[in-house]
């Protein structure tokens, strides 16, 4: 029996927001799609949205949710408990993965993409960009999926040179393979490789993302990442503190505005083809970031310090100075984000009160 779970204000808001979206989203009706790394930031914004899809519109898919941990999942959606549109399957992407009847859409997000795993956890990393994206693919061809896409990274870019007209999808630049920080990067473009060769030798209709710096209501707030690290602080009444100058430039994308981008590529993007996700009206310096955050609780008087020696153990930090995409590709396929920064971490703050 389907029941609606109860979601905080500011999710069910979000999902409201991505279900108006201008998309063929009858094109999931009565379909299976499967989402590994489904207890992911990313991937766990996509099921509550088909979730939300199926209560609203009645469209009827069957989400199943590939992870590793159960009773991470049974925590992450406890609130859908009971509901028959959304079932687990629990294992390593890295192994074969066996699933009863069709599977029309599949959505590759498992991955590491905390640089806090980088340094402890490299070959895990890599793993499930390389081996699992090989699982998935497989399993797309033997289910004759309408649609395979994968969760890359802007990491791909390595350095490269920029304009005023940001990163395209064409902007490589440089990237040392013999770091152990590349084993995201260089995982990531094997993946987006492995998509376009099994396009073209097998004929999986499979799109690729590359999201830019994501945030938003489920974050895990020990992620490792400065905006996680900075909101953990404010919810807690810390000072906010920079673990280096904080001049580097880098552009946020809001949550709902990023799961939408998604769902585009997905439905309209084109068979072995890449797409920028991200917000280039989202860009600002770590240092503003971090004044922006502490000023939204005046009342707080929360101070903005700076220990680049309080850094974690296992952190490996990037060593690009800006990085600002270029969303003219995805522009074409009618995605726009919409949500302002200032907007965007208010909603996020928000949902975990």
């Amino acid at each position: 029996m389907l029941t609606r779970g109860t979601r905080h204000r500011i999710v069910q808001e979000d999902l409201a927001r991505i279900a108006s979206e201008r998309l063929a989203w009858e094109s999931l009706a009565g379909k299976s799609v499967l989402v590994s790394g489904a207890n992911g930031f990313l991937a766990s914004y996509m099921i509550e949205t088909l979730l939300y899809l199926n209560e609203t519109f009645g469209t009827e898919c069957q989400v199943v949710g590939l992870a590793r941990n159960r009773d991470k999942a049974k925590n992450r959606f406890a609130h859908h408990a009971g509901r028959d549109d959304l079932k687990f399957v629990f294992q390593d992407v890295c192994e074969p993965v066996h699933v009863e009847g069709p599977v029309h859409f599949v959505v590759h997000a498992a991955s590491q993409a905390s640089p806090k795993h980088y340094g402890v956890d490299p070959v895990g990393t890599l793993s499930a960009n390389v081996l699992g994206s090989h699982q998935l693919l497989t399993l797309a061809r033997e289910k004759q999926s309408q649609a395979y896409l994968f969760f890359s990274s802007s990491e791909v870019y390595g350095r490269p040179d920029q304009d005023g007209s940001g990163i395209r999808e064409t902007s490589f630049g440089g990237a040392d393979p013999a770091r152990v920080r590349s084993c995201y990067a260089e995982s990531k473009r094997m993946g987006e490789t492995m998509c376009v060769c099994w396009a073209e030798q097998y004929g999986v209709p499979a799109r690729i993302v590359r999201p830019f710096h994501t945030y938003g209501p489920g974050m895990a707030l020990d992620d490792g990442r400065v905006y996680a690290d900075f909101v953990a602080d404010v919810l807690a009444g810390r000072d906010l503190t920079l673990h280096s100058d904080g001049s580097a430039r880098r552009a946020f994308c809001y949550l709902a505005d990023a799961v939408a981008g998604f769902f585009t590529v997905l439905l309209k993007g084109a068979v072995g083809e890449a797409y920028n996700v991200g917000n280039p009206q989202g860009e600002i310096s770590i240092l503003e970031l971090a004044k922006l955050l502490a000023g939204l609780f005046p009342e707080k008087r929360l101070q903005v310090r700076t220990d680049p020696r309080s850094r974690r153990p296992g952190y490996l930090p990037s060593a690009i100075d800006q990085f600002r995409p270029n969303i003219e590709k995805i522009e074409a396929l009618g995605w726009r984000p919409g949500v302002s920064l200032k907007e965007g971490f208010e909603r996020t703050l928000a949902s975990y009160s």
